[in-house]
């Protein structure tokens, strides 16, 4: 019986790097996830996001700041400009 009981413990701690995994995973996912308050809605930082921002910011012949140093009052004008800028209207050439 012992012998089982302790395959069993060995088999949970290798298992347990595994869980971890996805839980950082899934909590990175998370935190590129950001609300707009004006039309409660949330929006996914990704790579896509990230080229509309530096767009954004070189439509107003201005350096791009990151993300992060944003104030808030520059990510809501952002998102307001970005509802009104999809992806098929910034890149008509790309599908």
């Amino acid at each position: 019986m012992s012998k089982l009981t302790g395959m069993f413990v060995f088999g949970l701690a290798l298992l347990m790097p595994l869980a971890a995994q996805d839980r950082d995973e899934h909590r990175e996912r998370r935190d590129h996830r950001y609300y707009d308050a004006d039309r409660k809605d949330y929006h996914e930082w990704n790579e896509a996001e990230e080229r509309a921002w530096r767009r954004y910011w070189e439509l107003r012949r201005r350096s791009a700041i990151g993300w992060e140093r944003a104030r808030e009052e520059q990510r809501r004008e952002y998102w307001r400009w970005r509802h009104e800028h999809p992806d098929h209207l910034l890149w008509p050439d790309r599908r």
